[in-house]
């Protein structure tokens, strides 16, 4: 097998992206600036130091790995609009920065992005397809995209092997109950399921949406499928260019508390809030391209499993 050194490797994708190349027999190097979680500590060398550090370049070089998986970076949405030049820094100075040592030092090695959904800011389509229009409406998603373009510059200037996935929503936990996201996560999952395990009230935003049931659709994919697809990605048939990764369909916020409540036996206190100003029906994402690639095999687990995924991760 080969060696892959992760950034973010701490954090919750990059941390199940590690344990995903250590199951398929690859050496994972990762860096990230936070300490690494205890239960991650047999899984990966690790170099706690800022992705854009000497420290951090230097075990890079000496690695000469096969592929960089690229986590690391700044990630929500409303504090980028807040505090915007850190987001531009850190996801965009920085990228460039690792970027240029890559291909100086380790030119021959692929450059796996993980990207974001908020590139098509409100798409004119659901689902969205690769080449719909990216208009970002936040520095976070302006941010991923100008890696993204940056990325695109360099294959056809340089020949860089990259690849770059677009999701929406990553939830769920390991299956095997190795890692999962800590407490006070933003997405619907993890707040109905806190909701549950704090008895507070769960406050659904909007129930006259022009969906079926009239709550807000997106799109949902579990943590551990997403690791899988960075993990496909380091085969040269998955093509250099950007993929989106996402269920085509949705799920709608009432699923996923009647099958929270399924799951966990107990019942979601509901209250009923006022829809959020701009929040449109319908978001999903096709993921007809990389699924022609894989074969779908990318993709393993369902709603429910999401769901008792977290809820075995919290109550571990």
């Amino acid at each position: 097998m080969s060696t892959v050194v992760v950034t973010g490797a701490a954090g919750y994708i990059g941390g199940e992206i590690a344990l995903l190349l250590k199951d398929a027999g690859h050496t994972v190097i990762g860096i990230d600036r936070r300490p690494l979680p205890r239960h991650l500590e047999d899984v990966m060398e690790f170099v706690q130091a800022d992705f854009d550090s000497d420290e951090s370049y230097r075990r890079l070089i000496s690695a000469q790995p096969t592929a960089i998986v690229h986590c690391a970076g700044t990630s929500l949405v409303g504090p980028s609009i807040l505090h915007p030049s850190e987001y531009y820094h850190n996801n965009v100075v920085k990228t460039l920065n690792l970027l240029n040592i890559v291909m100086s030092a380790v030119p021959r090695a692929r450059f796996i992005f993980s990207s974001s959904a908020a590139v098509y800011g409100e798409p004119v389509m659901t689902p969205c397809h690769e080449v719909d229009p990216r208009e970002p409406i936040s520095p976070y998603g302006e941010s991923k995209l100008m890696v993204e373009q940056i990325l695109a510059s360099y294959h056809r200037a340089y020949g860089l092997d990259y690849v770059a996935f677009r999701y929406f929503n990553a939830c769920g936990a390991d299956s095997q109950g190795r890692h999962g996201q800590e407490p006070g996560a933003t997405h619907i999952i993890a707040r109905v399921l806190e909701s549950i395990m704090q008895g507070q009230e769960f406050t659904l935003n909007g129930i006259n949406y022009a969906t079926p049931d009239g709550t807000c659709v997106r799109d949902y994919v579990h943590v551990e499928d997403i690791a899988r697809a960075h993990v496909m990605a380091l085969d040269s048939k998955v093509t250099a260019g950007v993929y989106n990764l996402g269920s085509n369909n949705g799920t709608s916020n009432q699923e996923i508390i009647t099958q929270a409540q399924q799951v966990t036996e107990h019942a979601v206190v509901t209250t009923i809030g006022a829809a959020r100003p701009g929040d449109p029906p319908v978001l999903t994402a096709s993921a007809d391209k990389f699924d022609a690639i894989s074969g779908g095999a990318w993709r393993q687990h369902d709603l429910r499993e999401m769901i008792s995924h977290v809820w075995t991760w919290y109550n571990r």
